[in-house]
């Protein structure tokens, strides 16, 4: 229980103090958009939890299963479906699997930034310099890749990797769930942050259907989850706003859930007002938009 020291610390200002997102236009003829995203954690994410995992060969199978198997089926599904996409991956992911990493970079696919260890970001943690060092790292010495976006693992941020990222030149952040449009991060000493791609947090396969283990989540069917996604579409496109996803292959990328996956990305292709694409075709179009305002 907090004391009440700990609570007169808790600042009476928004944690985030961004100006609203601008209602810049998407390119046409599209007047919203899918920002189609996966984060490829592979083992790492269950390693980041209790580093004793890596000895624990069942439960690092279901992260196993990314490289295996679910990689290269979402990967066959987005060539069938002529999408892409953007894939955060960890630097562990891309030391240990580098054929895995390999193969969506060849298929065309937008390489992002995701962490070395996926490693939760928590204030004042030493290492978060680290992370993103060797993540960078790993991304370059594997795919010749530095890039432009960053996804936190387990979606938290600090105000620290706020400002190394500007430091480090990552264009623009997804991890916020705070809007439905791009918006321009403001750093606490009030300088210009990235843009972030706000995350749509029903997109988030590991809520409906993680089947591990441990999990303490049930696994909802693909008729319910399809509903949510559809109706949830349908009304971002009513307001010309923009969807994001948070997909992982060793959920996603199982039997149960590709069919889900390749009937909602069908019906979001049949919405000819939808523009599905990555997160840096996004950013690029914000940021031709941020200059011409000025």
């Amino acid at each position: 229980m907090l004391d009440s020291k700990a609570l007169k610390s808790i600042p009476l200002v928004p944690a985030n103090t961004a100006d609203p997102a601008p209602d810049y236009p998407w390119p046409k003829p599209y007047k919203s958009a899918m920002f189609l995203s996966f984060d490829v954690d592979a083992e790492s994410a269950w390693t980041s939890k209790d580093a004793v995992h890596a000895q624990r060969l069942i439960t690092m199978s279901y992260g196993g299963y990314e490289a295996r198997v679910g990689t290269p089926k979402l990967l066959e599904l987005l060539d069938q479906l002529d999408l892409k996409a953007t894939f955060f991956v960890t630097g562990w992911s891309v030391d240990a699997h580098p054929a895995m990493a390999e193969s969506i970079l060849k298929a065309g696919h937008e390489i992002g930034h995701h962490g070395y260890h996926h490693l939760l970001p928590d204030p004042g943690d030493p290492w978060i310099e680290e992370e993103l060092e060797r993540g960078f790292e790993a991304l370059k010495r594997r795919l010749g890749v530095r890039p432009t976006g960053y996804r936190a693992p387990y979606g938290e941020f600090t105000e620290e990797l706020r400002v190394a990222l500007v430091r480090h030149g990552i264009v623009y952040t997804s991890s916020f769930r705070d809007d439905v449009r791009p918006y321009r991060h403001r750093l606490a000493d009030g300088k210009p942050g990235t843009i972030e791609l706000p995350v749509t947090a029903s997109y988030d396969d590991w809520m409906h259907g993680l089947s591990a283990r441990f999990s303490p989540r049930p696994i909802f069917p693909k008729e319910h989850v399809l509903s949510l996604w559809k109706d949830e579409l349908d009304e971002v496109r009513d307001w010309g706003a923009m969807v994001t996803t948070v997909l992982h292959p060793q959920c996603s990328g199982r039997p149960m859930r590709l069919r889900l996956l390749r009937e909602f990305l069908t019906y979001a292709k049949s919405c000819p007002d939808v523009w599905i694409t990555t997160g840096e075709k996004i950013a690029e179009n914000f940021l031709r938009h941020e200059a011409g305002s000025r």
